[in-house]
């Protein structure tokens, strides 16, 4: 099989140009200014809704695909919020509504999480994914796929072709 006549499917490096908008049109993500998305097809790295509408393209492929958000970071879990005690932060942390602050728990995991609201005494945070409860709407094109490597199977993940990018 020669690269031309290759189409996604697990076990193969895509590359992808990728644009990603929210319901109401905010682009959320693009690779327009950066690198194209590289992933290992059937790893589980990208959402489930994209990989799996993916399947069968081959290089120079379009596709505009909808991922509702069961298929993508899921929905809003109302348990996933937290109260933190205001004097916990730095009397300098500047905390806004929205903003992203690393949280420790008490086996010293570190997790982002977002201030959703400030009190007299305590702060609301956010652990939920901050695209949870959204659908997701991705223009795509393949601009690349080989198949992946030993390593880079036995690893489950693309490794750098250390070419200067």
């Amino acid at each position: 099989m020669t690269l031309a006549q290759l189409k996604v499917a697990d076990g193969l490096v895509v590359e992808l140009d990728y644009t990603l908008t929210l319901d109401d049109g905010e682009v959320v993500d693009t690779s327009a200014d950066e690198l194209p998305l590289q992933y290992l097809h059937g790893q589980g790295q990208i959402i489930p809704g994209l990989e799996k509408a993916l399947v069968g393209l081959a290089v120079g492929d379009v596709l505009t695909v909808t991922v509702p958000p069961a298929e993508a970071y899921g929905d809003i879990d109302p348990d996933d919020y937290d109260e933190a005690p205001l004097d916990a932060f730095p009397p300098d942390a500047a905390l806004e509504p929205g903003m992203t602050v690393e949280v420790t728990d008490d086996s010293g995991e570190v997790y982002d999480a977002f201030v959703s609201e400030i009190g007299d005494d305590t702060v609301l945070l956010d652990f939920n994914h901050p695209l949870a409860g959204e659908t997701l709407h991705f223009d795509v094109k393949v601009i690349g796929l080989r198949p992946a490597t030993d390593e880079e199977l036995a690893h489950g993940h693309v490794h750098d072709d250390g070419h200067a990018h």
